[in-house]
């Protein structure tokens, strides 16, 4: 459904339902090594055709969630598969996420409550 054409009480949720797949399919592409750089809620708005804006305060009016949530949640997942894989150094899953290993380490820390040297630790000793 483009959102374009959806009749207006299902515009948010047809927003949201095509948010949520460009997302993944950035996911994807950041799981394939494909990405260049980690999109921003610009790019997600540009691709889709509205104002950053409008689409922040849709996601989280139809969700109760923020963009912003939804992309941390589903690349700390992802960081979490890549690190699972223990013959990939800390510093390639960072740059295969697009982020330099320091930023990295910060990220994951905030999000995750512990470095990811730290949290492979305990994923493999458990």
């Amino acid at each position: 459904m483009d959102i374009r054409t959806a009749a207006p009480g299902l515009r948010p949720q047809a927003l949201t339902r095509q948010y949520l797949q460009a997302l993944d399919q950035h996911m994807g592409e950041l799981r394939a090594g494909d990405a260049q750089h980690a999109l921003e809620i610009r790019d997600f708005a540009a691709l889709l055709h509205v104002h950053p804006t409008h689409l922040s305060n849709t996601i989280k009016e139809v969700t109760g969630r923020s963009t912003c949530a939804h992309y941390e949640e589903r690349l700390l997942a992802l960081a979490k598969e890549l690190l699972a894989d223990t013959a990939r150094s800390i510093g390639d899953v960072a740059r295969q996420l697009t982020y330099d290993p320091s930023n990295f380490t910060k990220f994951f820390k905030a999000f995750a409550g512990m470095t990811p040297k730290e949290w492979r630790k305990r994923t493999l000793a458990g």
